[in-house]
């Protein structure tokens, strides 16, 4: 098949989840499809990355958005409009142009547009548009703006009405739109009853997948987090953690290390190290320091309260072998069962009473790591979930009309 996918990013490197996602995507639905790819870039550099993508795709389009969000001309335009500022941001004249001038020239059987807020840059075409949410965008700046001071929180809230307008709007407009989980499915369906999404579920990358489960050393436990701390989410976790949970755990396990990595980590977080954290940068593209960090962890506590799709973090750890304590949250949209492939907790207490007690039985520490590994090869592999996504297109093809 003939695809035109567009992203509100460079698919590479792999630093965040979108990015991940697409890369992922593309690597395996390249193998029996042409695909080409239309990507916004902020600056010169993440030029750089397209190569990497070269083997994947027919044709690759960089187009231009504005480097830094919070420019004056972006404000004024969402101000003075019924756009809402997400789609402002990350909206290029250069992208719209190219759509136009491909759809005029070449034919596609469909167009994949990961996130509604790229939506925009197509026009009006007989191409059947798949539309694919990562995630319910207004859910998480409603959870956002709950963390501004209250005198902001106004303009803010009028911005999350013209979102929620313009992602059911797009949601509308698609000839099929998906999700990431069963959750946010269930939700745009009950916001707009006549669509009805399919389920293309993230993925952990092939590189963390461990083939065999090494035995772990629970006598020294090494508790990881790892996350984007440029996304409120993680930040907020990270804090949770290291304020709530780290001294609890300390008193209950003296000898526990705390490792919080990820890219932007020191910067965004300014935790204090000591004898019982480590905090730890990752650059965005130096994924043998992921794998490492994740193979010399022992438990994986991820206090996730923060809305938004499922966390790529989570399917990373339960991959390379570690077994996962989260919130319902973290785990939300995942098909993951309360002690039987991760634990759920929703309080500094539970945390800490999980974590222990994890550690000092063997039988549910295997139990749960073999488990959660299972789930993850059976259903969360890009190789898969790549299937299920050229079904779905198929059946745009065999469905759209033709006339």
């Amino acid at each position: 098949m003939k695809i035109l996918m567009l992203t509100p990013y460079l698919p590479y490197p792999p630093a965040s989840g979108g990015q991940i996602r697409t890369l992922n995507l593309l690597k395996y639905l390249s193998v029996n499809n042409e695909i080409t790819l239309i990507a916004l870039y902020k600056n010169e550099k993440e030029k750089t990355y397209a190569k990497y993508l070269e083997s994947y795709c027919k044709k690759i389009y960089l187009c231009k958005r504005a480097e830094k969000p919070w420019q004056i001309k972006n404000i004024l335009k969402s101000i003075l409009s019924l756009l809402p500022f997400l789609i402002v941001r990350n909206f290029s004249d250069e992208a719209k142009l190219t759509v136009e001038k491909l759809l005029k020239n070449e034919y596609y059987d469909v167009i994949h547009a990961e996130t509604f807020y790229i939506m925009p840059h197509i026009p009006d075409t007989k191409i059947p548009v798949f539309l694919l949410e990562q995630t319910i965008e207004y859910e998480v700046y409603q959870h956002f703006v709950k963390s501004l001071p209250f005198y902001l929180r106004p303009f803010f809230y009028f911005d999350i009405l013209k979102l929620k307008h313009s992602e059911r709007y797009y949601w509308k407009r698609a000839f099929l739109v998906g999700t990431v989980s069963e959750t946010d499915r269930k939700l745009i369906n009950n916001v707009e009853h006549q669509i009805h999404p399919v389920v293309i579920p993230n993925g952990a990358g092939d590189e963390l997948i461990s083939f065999k489960l090494t035995k772990k050393d629970l006598s020294q436990p090494i508790a990881l987090f790892v996350g984007n701390f440029a996304w409120l989410q993680n930040t907020e976790a990270a804090s949770y953690l290291y304020r709530l949970i780290l001294p609890n755990l300390i008193k209950a396990i003296p000898n526990i290390k705390l490792v919080i990595a990820g890219q932007r980590a020191k910067e965004k977080l300014k935790l204090k190290e000591g004898k019982n954290i480590d905090i730890v940068d990752i650059d965005t593209d130096d994924i043998s320091l992921v794998k490492k960090i994740y193979e010399k962890a022992t438990i994986f506590i991820a206090p996730i309260f923060g809305p938004g799709g499922t966390r790529l973090k989570i399917l990373a750890a339960m991959a390379t072998g570690l077994p996962v304590v989260s919130t319902n949250t973290g785990v939300a949209g995942l098909l993951a069962k309360d002690s039987y492939n991760v634990l759920i907790a929703d309080t500094p207490e539970a945390f800490t009473l999980k974590v222990k007690n994890l550690l000092a039985n063997r039988q549910l520490y295997e139990k749960l790591r073999t488990n959660a590994h299972k789930l993850v090869n059976e259903i969360y592999n890009w190789k898969k979930i790549s299937q299920k996504l050229e079904i779905v297109y198929e059946g745009i093809k065999k469905h759209e009309p033709r006339n």
